[in-house]
Parts: C-alpha cells; structure tokens; sequence
C-alpha cells in the first residue's frame, strides 16, 4: 500500500457514517493545538471497541497514548502543585488525586466536545453514562500523550495549565480533595460547633446484594440521607447531600 492510499484509507476510517462524520480538524481548532502527525492525533480518539468493528483500520486504538499521558499529565499537575500550594505531602497527593481522576478529567473533555470526535463499536456508542465519561478520561489523557509526543512538554504544559490548573482553587475552596465524610465533619464544627454521626436507617436485600440507607445527624437533627451498597458508600453519599442541603460547599 503506497502512502498516500493509507492516508486515504485513514480519512475514510473517519468519516464513517455510524458515528460523528465530524472532521478531527474540528477538535484542533477546539483545543486550539496543531498537530504535526495527524495519525498520532486520529490515533488518541480511537478506542479499542472501534478497531473490533473495523479491522481495516490501519491506525492503533489509544491505550498506549493514554499510559504516557497518564504519567504526563500527573508530572505536571505534581510540579504545579510543588510551586504554588506550600502544603504538606499528604495534602498535595489528595489535591493531585482530586484534579487527575476519571471524574474531573471526564467533564473538561466533554466541555471540549472530544465526545464528538470519538471512534467507538456501535455499542459503546450508545452507552451515555459512568462508562462514557471513564472512556472521555481515558481520551482526554490519550490528546495529553500525543500533545507530548508531537510538539513536546513545553506544549503538553501549556494544555494542561489552560484546561486543568484553573479548577485547583475551586478545589481547594471548596475541600473536595477530602472525601465527602471529612468535609462535612470539617464545616459542621466550623458553622455549627458539632460533629455529625450517622446511624443505619434501614437495609434490603439478600446477603449478596444489600443496600444500606444512611442518615447523618447535627445532634439529633437529620440532615441528608444517603444509599449505597455499603454503609461507607452510604455515609460518603449522605454527608455530600448533607454539604448541598446546608449550602456549604457554595462559597
């Protein structure tokens, strides 16, 4: 195969009419980035599922551009953190764990429409929901990667820094490096001078599958109940909607 029928063949990959039709050039723009090697760039919106369905496809799927954007990405956000936060190691890991997982990553790639560039089997296609946004993660990493590979760290910083860096305060405003419990103990001795305690209000189910509902307490008030599949899934639920039903973790 010459090379210019493999670009060809490329662009045909990417136009399929099962997904987008959308032109990757759309997400340059996007993400304001100019790739040299488009194929590294086409390569970071391929997930595994599409290259099942499409074995013709000459490109590779991006798990290997998301492990090197992992470790990328995490180098910076630990240099970032080193300079401007003098804060204890402990403190610094909990931030760093706060800005870099599935969740965090997963919202700023669907703000950056990369949801729409994505290459994926017709079935997960159709999944929308916490598998979607763990793929848009894993994607988001995968465009770190190949920024690195492509135009070197310098460029990779500067991508990061403009998607990424600007949430640290909102963060740290707002306690979300502790896990929901610490932070509603935290801010219920800090506005009302008691710590919560949370009782088990009920469980259904067989052994194998029980569901446990939470409630925390300010004394004997009941502040927010919470489900889960474990009585610590429960109580992390419950003191999160505790903080939304006190209104303190709007500042």
């Amino acid at each position: 195969m010459t090379s210019d029928s493999k670009i060809m063949k490329n662009k045909h990959n990417f136009s399929d009419k099962n997904f987008s039709g959308k032109d990757p050039k759309g997400l340059e723009n996007i993400l304001e980035v100019s790739f040299k090697n488009q194929n590294l760039f086409q390569e970071a919106l391929i997930h595994r599922s599409y290259l099942n369905e499409h074995p013709e496809c000459s490109l590779k799927h991006n798990e290997r551009l998301e492990f090197l954007g992992d470790s990328v990405l995490e180098l910076l956000v630990s240099e970032y953190l080193y300079k401007e936060f003098q804060r204890p190691e402990g403190e610094m890991t909990n931030l760093r764990a706060a800005l870099v997982n599935s969740e965090t990553l997963g919202e700023i790639a669907k703000k950056l429409k990369i949801e729409d560039y994505l290459f994926l089997s017709k079935g997960e296609a159709k999944d929308t929901g916490r598998a979607r946004q763990y793929i848009l993660a894993n994607v988001f990493e995968a465009c770190i990667g190949a920024i690195y590979i492509d135009q070197g760290y310098e460029a990779a910083k500067q991508f990061v820094a403009g998607q990424l860096f600007a949430k640290t305060d909102e963060i740290v405003r707002k306690r979300l490096w502790q896990d929901a419990k610490s932070r509603f103990q935290e801010m219920s001795q800090e506005h009302a001078n008691v710590t919560p305690t949370y009782e088990t209000l009920s469980q259904q189910g067989p052994d194998h599958d029980r569901v446990f509902t939470v409630g925390v307490f300010l004394r004997k008030q009941l502040v927010a109940e919470g489900e889960g599949r474990s009585k610590q899934e429960a109580e992390q639920q419950a003191a999160e909607k505790a903080i939304v039903a006190k209104g303190w973790g709007i500042t």
